[in-house]
């Protein structure tokens, strides 16, 4: 069955019969067409990147010319048999100043890496990396092991209780997700899918597992057949998602960026902020699941895979991968430094906007222009006919938007909120300005030393 195997077997067939239909590549379950979006997204000749010309991208030795591949990406998304293979590209996986031989030599010990960490977490839950995954507790709140669980030892240290409490969730979410996809009815997939998260929550312990890493997840395993390979592609999509995923008893990490889609709304449209204010709205809470899953509910499976490149094209910054190399609490700091002119030509649109504008906001990811995007797209109808809340929530934009379209806009609206901005910081240096020559004026006229004594009731 083609749905239980990976991209390779899959490609193989589209090459022997010249076939070009997308459900070829992602089987939906017969049982599900009907209730499946059609995704929109269709490879075209001349601007989607193809396997030949992903192929003439690389020199003999193997370092890839990323600026004409970005610019084909964001001209017409990636071709699916070749998926895999650039997003360990454009999310900072590989230098594309590498060689092949450079490139082979540290995916081998990242795999290396992988074995030894997966080995860590099978030797206190022997069921991961056996084909079969855990839907129910294996553990107390205590350290004790349930009756009939899969581990025989109790636990004491903080870590290992946590990370053991989590595996049940991972596995209920993991049994939940893209059900629609023949890929998931083995399963073995699923089992990967499970070992992958579970790996992740132990070694990111700061962050370990939070609904919705599952979605981001998924595509990873269904184009990566090596288990190692995907988790260090997931790895890298995470170090740009995990602030999203930060919980604490009081808040979510998303709740910054919904803050941030707030000012921009504001910013770019205050009619339409306002209204969203009087309806209780005004903290965006109604697109939260929009920003954690990146829209996967929004498109197809196909539409969101093409919305992802694109994004992570128009974001590409060439110093990722080094930023990426450093330790995950290092590697939240601005990969915007030490840009010169060479360098502003192989980031993607929307990144060259913020260096050329100075903009070090790390909250202002295009997924929040996005959002901003498909608001203003809604914009009269929410105007006219949303009353409460309820009313704003876009249940009637699943598989019925473009995601190119969705992109393109959200660009003319960064321009537009990063020209608002600047203004605006323009008008407060003026203000400053006005108010630093007030004082050197009453400090020549009053004879005072200190500007403060200006504001003081004994002035």
């Amino acid at each position: 069955m083609v749905g239980c195997g990976g991209l390779t077997e899959i490609v193989d067939i589209m090459k022997r019969t010249g076939a070009e239909d997308l459900g070829d590549f992602y089987p939906i379950r017969p049982d599900c067409q009907a209730d499946t979006p059609k995704p929109r997204f269709k490879p075209r000749a001349g601007k989607t990147l193809s396997e030949r010309r992903w192929n003439a991208a690389f020199s003999e030795d193997g370092h890839l010319d990323i600026e004409k591949v970005l610019r084909r990406i964001q001209r017409g998304g990636v071709h699916p048999a070749i998926k895999g293979s650039v997003w360990e590209f454009v999310l900072g996986c590989f230098d594309p100043n590498s060689t092949y031989e450079e490139r082979n030599q540290l995916r081998q010990c990242r795999r290396e890496q992988y074995i030894r960490w997966k080995a860590e977490c099978q030797h206190m839950v022997p069921v991961i990396g056996s084909g079969k995954l855990i839907t129910t507790p294996i553990i107390t709140d205590a350290g004790q092991p349930v009756i009939d669980s899969a581990i025989n030892s109790c636990f004491s240290d903080k870590r290992s209780i946590q990370w053991m409490l989590a595996l049940h969730q991972i596995g209920l979410d993991v049994v939940r997700t893209d059900r629609a996809l023949a890929f998931y009815e083995s399963e073995k997939n699923q089992a990967k899918l499970w070992d992958i998260l579970a790996i992740y929550a132990w070694v990111d312990n700061d962050i370990s597992y939070v609904q919705g890493m599952n979605d981001i997840c998924s595509p990873m395993v269904i184009l990566l057949e090596n288990e190692a390979d995907a988790f260090w592609c997931f790895e890298r999509a995470m170090r740009r998602l995990r602030e999203n995923f930060r919980c604490s008893a009081s808040s979510m990490g998303v709740q910054t960026q919904l803050s941030t889609l707030s000012q921009v709304i504001k910013t770019v449209d205050p009619k339409l902020h306002q209204h969203l204010e009087d309806l209780d709205g005004g903290e965006y809470l109604f697109a939260f699941r929009m920003l954690m899953v990146l829209f996967r509910r929004e498109f197809s499976f196909v539409d969101s895979l093409y919305l992802w490149e694109l994004m992570w094209a128009m974001e590409y910054n060439p110093n990722i991968f080094s930023l990426y190399e450093k330790p995950i609490a290092e590697s939240d700091k601005s990969a915007a430094s030490m840009l010169n002119n060479k360098l502003l030509k192989q980031c993607g649109k929307f990144e060259r906007n913020k260096v050329k504008t100075g903009c070090k906001d790390q909250q202002s990811a295009l997924a929040v222009f996005l959002v901003a995007s498909v608001l203003e797209a809604k914009n009269k109808r929410i105007l006219k006919e949303a009353k409460g809340l309820d009313d704003v929530i876009l249940s009637d934009i699943t598989g019925n938007m473009d995601a190119r379209k969705v992109c393109k806009e959200a660009l003319k609206i960064h321009k537009k909120y990063l020209s608002k901005e600047h203004r605006h910081c323009d008008s407060q240096d003026q203000a400053k300005r006005e108010i630093l020559e007030y004082l050197e004026v009453s400090i020549t006229l009053h004879g005072d030393s200190d500007p403060s004594l200006l504001f003081t009731n004994e002035r």
